[in-house]
């Protein structure tokens, strides 16, 4: 151990390599230091670091890894992250990026450490559920107990630290921002180290946890919103990157982007998002924070679109704002509500803005600021936050301190006229008066601005209350009360915000999925979201990783699953992504050759399919009878490489649409459609269960005359 070292060892020469970095103008004089560097390090014995402590739990990988063994002849780059930081979510499509870049052929490996903050983040089990919300598909090894952090001194999430071939320290990068900066040590090292030959082409034993899932119809879901007057549903699909609208009842309406993520405003069956959390619903509008874009959404029910109103696609910096909103940069929206700034009602759209620490708005109206300026309709501006990471309170807004706020609820009515705000990183629940822009703490944390640590789950008042990374809360004005996802004790919490006694309503404290009678029974996972309906009678919780939405009915005191059915309402192509990959079609599946079909460009496809079953059949419930619609050769022609879709019921029509791209691409072969079902039926009378499949391969004529907008095409099958 005492040939080993840690990040102070190397902090001299490091310090001295990154004044000459800020110095240099071009590529090649900073790539010259960077391998000057290098040679300088490779004459140094003394900077072997520690290997992974044995008995760790590892993620996305065979078994183990040790830097002495498997990793031996790669260059290493270590990120020590916890999967609650937003700076920490910030880099990682950097390191997707690096990963495109440089395979493990190439002899990069990258490797995550998680090293938790808070006691929930420790649990294998929640890490895992982190790794596949965050599809990092690199290994990840469980460092519940942060003993590498502690033995190379590691200060601060994120921290990047790069590791030779021979296990040798070479760089290090703390915090986010230093993309350009990355790739060019790994780069430098990667060449570097392949002209001496030290690098060894040898794989390393990656697998990846999310390839052995199930299909679910919910993948992570963010955020939950309702709108009582239309008795329907916004919610944010945020694993699946799609917003599902739905009535009160669960029947489904719209379906808008997914399955894959993407950045495309225009018609709900073109638009796409990057993994939304925070959403809002008023009539048939539907606002987004499109957390991973970095913008606010519109959806507009109505026309059937979808635009931006703020953020230009890209992490911004700025921590002021007054730009319109598509010309403003801004960073990880986590939720959205409406309100009201002194003007017509809802006239602005208040933005928990999480990766800047702040509360911003974006004015859909003329409204007025807290000092009685103007602000005019499009703008986007920093309301309360000072953007430092903090827990401050102050009666000025711009001097608060939040971390990482996400969560929203106005209380627009007397006497509370504030907003409410889940503070997930100081775990506490603020309040931003309406009338002057005051901060005050309501519940959790404790005084001490710079203690972000304060945090467990204790029942009590006010700053004697605990709280552990909430990340939703709801207002009931019916009640007067305030309704908290607290959501890494597993828990629903209630605030009385006159007494602000803060006590548990559901949740065990242990992480499930129990449904029950009584809320004292009922478990959830991680809940993210919470909304408020039925006149104060039912509050609607997206269960984050059990990718459900659960119902706690207020008055009977139960736990119930929010039924939502697949079978879509709307006129939108069905997007839906159950399962994620279609299965195999067996031997025995029928395989049907349909006659041509002529389409143009920005024609829609319908295929009405007709199934049915042998007498005394039916669909067994349990199974995942299913259908897939792929384009092999030719997967420009839909929105991703296979659509899929549930099978719940056989007694109409399934109707499945798909539109040809506006602008067509000359085919790879003579372009087709493939539509494959696989459906489960049991048989009553002999009690048998079974599977059978069958495939429909539709010819396209492509041509240049547009005819129809829609084309019809009716398949039929009898199993």
């Amino acid at each position: 151990m005492a040939s080993q070292c840690s990040l102070s060892t190397l902090f001299p020469v490091q310090s001295q390599l990154d004044f000459a970095l800020d110095e240099a103008t071009t590529p090649q004089e900073k790539e010259n230091l960077v391998l000057q560097h290098l040679k300088k390090l490779d004459e140094r014995e003394d900077l072997k670091i520690p290997d992974f402590p044995s008995g760790l739990e590892w993620l996305n990988t065979e078994g183990p890894l040790s830097l002495n063994k498997e990793l031996a002849g790669k260059v290493v780059l270590l990120d020590f992250f916890t999967y609650c930081c937003i700076n920490c979510m910030h880099i990682l499509p950097d390191l997707h990026q690096l990963e495109k870049n440089h395979s493990v052929k190439d002899g990069l490996v990258v490797v995550g450490v998680h090293s938790a903050k808070f006691p929930n983040e420790k649990v294998l089990a929640n890490v895992r559920s982190a790794v596949l919300r965050y599809d990092i598909c690199h290994p990840v090894v469980n460092d519940s107990e942060a003993r590498l952090w502690h033995e190379l001194e590691v200060s601060c999430w994120p921290t990047l630290v790069l590791v030779g071939p021979r296990g040798n320290l070479l760089f290090s990068l703390v915090g986010e921002g230093h993309r350009d900066r990355m790739m060019l040590f790994t780069d430098s090292a990667l060449r570097h180290y392949g002209e001496q030959g030290l690098l060894k082409p040898h794989t390393v034993g990656i697998k990846l946890y999310r390839d052995s899932l199930p299909p679910s119809i919910l993948s992570f879901p963010g955020k939950v919103a309702i709108d009582d007057s239309k008795k329907r549903l916004a919610i944010a699909d945020t694993g699946h990157h799609r917003i599902l609208v739905v009535s009160s009842t669960g029947q489904l309406t719209h379906v808008i982007g997914g399955p894959e993520s993407g950045r495309h405003d225009g018609d709900l069956s073109e638009a796409s998002f990057n993994s939304p959390q925070g959403v809002a619903i008023k009539g048939d509008t539907v606002y987004v924070a499109d957390t991973k874009n970095h913008l606010i959404r519109k959806i507009d029910l109505l026309e059937g679109k979808v635009s931006t109103l703020a953020g230009v696609g890209v992490q911004g910096t700025d921590k002021e704002g007054g730009a319109i909103g598509p010309q403003q940069p801004i960073s990880s929206p986590w939720d959205v509500t409406l309100g009201t700034a002194g003007g017509a009602e809802d006239n602005l759209l208040w933005i928990a803005m999480a990766g800047t620490h702040q509360i911003w708005a974006f004015f859909l109206e003329d409204g007025k600021l807290p000092k009685g300026s103007e602000s005019k309709a499009g703008t986007c501006i920093r309301w309360a936050g000072s953007g430092n990471e903090e827990n401050r309170n102050n009666a000025y807004p711009h001097k608060a301190g939040f971390a990482q706020p996400s969560g929203l609820a106005l209380a627009p009515e007397e006497p509370w006229r504030c907003l409410y705000v889940a503070d997930s990183e100081s775990s506490t629940i603020r309040t931003l008066a309406l009338k002057d822009g005051g901060v005050k703490l309501l519940v959790g944390g404790e005084r001490d601005p710079l203690n972000l640590f304060a945090f467990g789950d204790v029942d009590g008042k006010g700053v004697d209350a605990k709280l552990q990374h909430p990340l939703g809360v709801a207002w009931a004005p019916e009640q007067s009360l305030l309704y908290v996802a607290d959501s890494y004790n597993h828990k629903i919490k209630v605030v009385d915000p006159k007494t602000k006694q803060c006590s548990t309503l559901a949740g065990t404290g242990e992480a499930g999925d129990t449904l029950g009678p009584e809320f004292n029974k009922s478990c959830f996972k991680e809940p993210g979201g919470i909304c408020v309906g039925d006149n104060g009678k039912l509050l609607y919780v997206t269960d984050t990783n059990n990718h459900q939405v659960k119902v706690l009915d207020l008055v009977s005191k139960t736990v119930s699953l929010f039924p939502i059915s697949m079978e879509c309402t709307d006129s939108v192509p069905s997007k839906l992504s159950a399962p994620a990959k279609a299965p195999t079609l067996p031997k025995s599946a029928v395989r049907k050759a349909m006659p041509p079909v002529a389409v143009s460009a920005g024609q829609t496809l319908i295929l009405s399919l007709t199934l049915s079953l042998p007498e005394g059949s039916k669909l067994t419930d349990e199974a995942p009878s299913c259908w897939a619609l792929s384009a092999e050769g030719n997967e420009w022609l839909l929105d991703s490489r296979v659509v899929t879709g549930d099978i719940l019921d056989l007694s109409k029509p399934i109707s499945i649409r798909t539109k040809i791209p506006s602008v067509m691409k000359e085919a790879v072969s003579n372009p087709s459609l493939t539509l494959g079902v696989w459906v489960y039926y049991c048989m009553e009378a002999g009690k048998a269960c079974m599977m059978k499949a069958a495939s429909f391969m539709l010819p396209l004529q492509l041509s240049a005359n547009p005819g129809e907008k829609e084309i019809p095409v009716v398949l039929t099958h009898a199993f």
